[in-house]
């Protein structure tokens, strides 16, 4: 049996996520509900966010800014 990628990537939290950026918890909730980075709902409500996702999106800001 094959598992999907995305069924055994990590998920992070809001908290963890601002923490790579540098940011409030709230800005990547804003950033959310923007469009400007992909999110999961828990069955509970909570916003999860792909580490791949966010990774690459962390790793095209610092390209950004050093080239």
């Amino acid at each position: 049996m094959t598992v999907a990628p995305e069924a055994t990537e990590r998920l992070m939290t809001p908290g963890e996520v601002a923490a790579m950026f540098r940011v409030d918890p709230k800005t990547v909730t804003r950033w959310a509900a923007a469009g400007r980075i992909g999110s999961i709902r828990t069955p509970g409500g909570h916003r999860r966010f792909r580490e791949s996702e966010v990774r690459t999106l962390l790793d095209g800001l610092t390209s950004e800014a050093h080239g």
